[in-house]
């Protein structure tokens, strides 16, 4: 795996891949978290979806998005992408000279806090819910803390469809999660990068009793925490700058990039990879 050049310096862009746009979800909690950072997006839009794939494919790509973004001098890379996490993140790890966070641990962890003793429903694609990594994750934390998953595959092209509090949305939310509702849990882990645009239709249909767990809010916490221990953090008043890239559609992107972002988006550069 190519060294990332310049790896450490405190002005070096901070990575995020994913299979798609949805991981801007995470891009917009790290810029939230850590506004003196810089960022390189990188979306597989030429593969998506990664769910379908076998796990091999899915660390292959993985594994060609980290050299690019190492040769590109990042000094620290999230994988926003719940599938990629899931089947990839070890070997990134073993792999790369700079820090690698996922999003699932992170997410798994706050579920935990939330629930010490009780009961965790995780949502997502249905590549991560057959994944079984966010189970893995909560039971190596609290192995008696009852976890109860769902795929949720129709959210993802609701929300790209701007349909974020329509009423088709919460009809199709309703026969997702009302036996989950009903069962009373006490958090619900947002398993796929486009969720927490549902944030506020989730909770009505769950009820105040669900705390629910956005991962990519809690990835964006653990890197900064992790970027602050390896004194990586970049200097407050840093001059910023941001690059987006797509291995292909960057029109897409670009149009509809910052409803996810919660930011303009410029520009978006194409490359392809493998």
């Amino acid at each position: 795996m190519v060294v990332a050049p310049g790896a450490g310096r405190h002005e070096a862009p901070i990575g995020v891949f994913d299979s798609g746009i949805g991981g801007l979800t995470v891009a917009r909690a790290v810029l939230h978290h850590l506004p003196d950072e810089s960022i390189i997006y990188f979306g597989d839009t030429a593969r998506v979806p990664y769910g379908p794939k076998s796990p091999v494919t899915v660390e292959r790509y993985a594994r060609e998005i980290t050299e690019f973004l190492l040769a590109e001098g990042v000094k620290a890379i999230v994988v926003a992408c719940n599938t990629a996490t899931a089947h990839a993140l070890p070997t990134l790890i073993a792999e790369s000279p700079v820090p690698v966070i996922g999003v699932v641990e992170p997410g798994a962890r706050a579920a935990v806090a939330a629930a010490p003793h009780g009961t965790v429903g995780v949502i997502g694609t249905a590549g991560t819910i057959a994944s079984g990594a966010y189970d893995r994750a909560i039971h190596s934390l609290a192995p008696d803390v009852q976890v109860v998953t769902r795929a949720c595959p129709l959210f993802v092209p609701l929300v790209e469809e701007g349909w974020t509090d329509h009423e088709a949305t919460r009809i199709v939310a309703h026969e997702y999660l009302d036996e989950f509702a009903a069962s009373g849990l006490d958090a619900l882990v947002l398993g796929c990068t486009h969720y927490p645009l549902l944030t506020p239709l989730l909770g009505d249909v769950m009820g105040p009793g669900t705390q629910l767990i956005d991962s990519a809010e809690q990835t964006a916490i653990e890197l900064a925490g992790r970027l602050e221990a390896a004194g990586l953090r970049a200097r407050t008043g840093a001059p910023v700058s941001h690059r987006f890239v797509a291995s292909d559609a960057p029109e897409q992107m670009l149009r509809l990039g910052p409803r996810f972002l919660g930011a303009p988006i410029e520009r978006v550069e194409r490359v392809v990879l493998g």
